[in-house]
């Protein structure tokens, strides 16, 4: 197991390594790419990340605490400036949280099949499937996440406070990569008081003080960042939106429940396992047992995240949804373990068909993401990187759109400077942009390339690629601000 799904997964995703970023939610993969590729070429601090639409400024921008975009960027140090480095270590990450799921459903229910069928389940979550491939640091913090929870259930088993230290330790880590995984300790909590007695008070308030010490990184680094995030609807949550909104909200349920959750985040292929799972955990009272708090009020703090989350989650953004994930599979690998044993034949063969179509529902939902003719952007931008890249010096700052995420187009033409989306960029802008040291222009819009007020800012067009053409803009000294 801890070779053959791996090594089926490498060899499904092989095609992908050669790739440059594309697909779903590339603008989130070029803004944790630039990030790496920042810390590698500029400034190595890591509490200093950094973004390319920057203006004329220092770039920095703080969300998430950047522990996985500065590990990536020590390995660049080493090999040098390659994608490939990325998708490696991302897939790397993969294999740990495949390994991870393993020992979390070995040490809540003791038996090597449930914990391996769970693992080949949550493999093909087609979720999970796609995004090991690619740099986001949700993949850290859902690794960092499930060891956090199976060295907790390890510890209820021992009560070696090493292993104490374990969980508190990735939990801490799941939590600096992504903020939305501290969920995972309402169910923590909620079983050291349920289990007081059980547990003793000394042992568990050593338990409490050690999840303390360790969170108070990513509290002292949230605390500090948060009040940052200016305009980001993340913060405000669903307490952003209005009345009129509530439509809204029942579709994206509506949609969530329907779509993703059967179909992104387990696989219609494993809905068989989930729904049995739950039939059989409620039928045989599973819920009585002395775990059953940490799966039911981690999974209450899951679906309070959710609903507070509704409005930006909506049902374009799955990987927000990876806090899901281990709970889900838990109870896929208990219902899977009870079909593949089941007294009956049809049953039995029924339940290994499922697990034998997984690899192929989430090749066939997925493998259409990487797609370099319609990569989610403007193709010309991956077809001519290379001269587009090289049509400027790397210090000049620069002027780039339209770009809607504000990532993509810095990312594939390697500059800094100003991102403008919509056509929204008009005479004054630009001069104002160049009298604060912006040299070139990088534009698809033919508005844009046709106004006279930004052509007259144009000194002389220096190249052109598919619609995509580069300007070199007259010096600030040649033009008057209005």
């Amino acid at each position: 197991m801890f070779l053959l799904i791996p090594s089926l997964s490498f060899f499904m995703h092989f095609h992908v390594f050669k790739l440059d970023l594309v697909g779903i939610h590339v603008w989130r993969q070029t803004q944790t790419q630039s990030t790496i590729e920042n810390f590698y070429k500029e400034d190595f601090n890591i509490l200093n990340p950094r973004i390319n639409n920057r203006g004329d400024g220092n770039g920095i921008f703080r969300m998430e605490f950047p522990v996985m975009q500065w590990v990536f960027a020590c390995f660049y140090k080493i090999f040098g400036n390659h994608v490939i480095i990325t998708r490696i270590l991302s897939f790397i990450i993969g294999v740990f949280s495949l390994w991870g799921i393993y020992l979390l459903l070995f040490n809540i229910f003791k038996r090597p099949l449930i914990a391996l069928l769970g693992a080949w389940c949550f493999n093909f979550s087609p979720v999970f499937y796609y995004y090991t491939m690619n740099p986001m640091p949700d993949n850290l913090a859902l690794c960092s996440s499930v060891y956090s929870l199976a060295f907790f259930f390890k510890w209820i088993d021992s009560r070696k406070y090493f292993y104490i230290v374990l969980s508190a330790f990735f939990i801490s880590l799941g939590v600096l990569a992504k903020l939305p995984f501290i969920v995972f300790v309402g169910g923590i909590i909620a079983y050291l008081i349920m289990n007081l007695k059980r547990t003793g008070i000394g042992n568990t308030i050593k338990a409490c003080f050690i999840f303390i010490g360790f969170l108070l990184a990513p509290a002292v680094w949230y605390i500090k960042v948060v009040g940052t995030w200016q305009g980001n609807g993340i913060v405000k949550g669903i307490l952003a939106a209005n009345k009129n909104d509530i439509a809204n909200l029942i579709d994206i349920l509506q949609g969530n429940l329907i779509s993703t959750l059967p179909e992104l985040l387990i696989n219609y292929g494993s809905l068989l396992f989930f729904l049995a799972g739950l039939g059989v955990l409620f039928f045989y009272k599973k819920y009585k047992s002395n775990l059953f708090p940490i799966l039911f009020f981690g999974g209450i703090s899951v679906l309070f995240y959710f609903f507070f989350e509704m409005n930006m989650i909506t049902t374009v953004h799955d990987y927000y949804m990876f806090p899901f994930l281990p709970l889900i599979f838990v109870i896929v690998a208990y219902g899977a373990e009870k079909l593949v044993s089941h007294s009956k034949r049809a049953v039995r063969t029924i339940a290994w068909a499922a697990l034998c179509t997984l690899p192929f529902t989430a090749y066939l939902r997925i493998n259409h993401r990487w797609n370099t003719i319609d990569p989610g952007f403007n193709s010309n931008l991956l077809v001519y990187k290379e001269g587009l890249r090289s049509a400027v010096p790397n210090n000049e700052l620069c002027v780039a759109g339209n770009d809607e995420s504000t990532y993509i187009f810095f990312y594939y033409i390697n500059k800094k400077g100003w991102a403008f989306d919509n056509d929204n960029l008009d005479g004054s802008s630009l001069k104002m942009m160049i009298y604060k040291g912006a040299r070139y222009l990088y534009t698809d819009s033919k508005k844009i390339a046709g106004d006279s007020a930004i052509r007259s800012c144009i000194n002389k067009l220096v190249l052109q690629r598919g619609d995509i053409n580069v300007y070199e803009l007259k010096q600030k000294n040649t033009i008057k601000l209005d």
